[in-house]
């Protein structure tokens, strides 16, 4: 395999990466804000206050996202992974 080949399909499987993730990550993130600033704000300072609301909407979004990451890892996988593993 040529070492530009090589470059190029982990460059390409790092973006892939981060496409996959960044719904996710950018819920986690949000949700994480708004139940800090409602704690901030209410002096309530339960634990799983900041766990399960963050939890469920994470879950929520991956089941929404779940075809993109699916299409997205697919598309990937059998336009540049499989075509170099049989040899191009």
């Amino acid at each position: 395999m040529d070492e530009m080949v090589f470059f190029d399909t982990l460059r390409q499987g790092l973006w892939v990466a981060v496409a996959v993730s960044t719904p996710i990550l950018a819920v986690a993130l949000v949700s994480g804000l708004l139940v800090g600033l409602f704690q901030a704000l209410t002096s309530i300072q339960e634990m799983t206050l900041t766990f399960v609301p963050k939890l469920a909407a994470i879950v929520a979004v991956f089941w929404v996202s779940m075809g993109f990451m699916t299409q997205t890892l697919t598309a990937f996988f059998t336009d540049r992974l499989i075509p170099l593993m049989e040899g191009m």
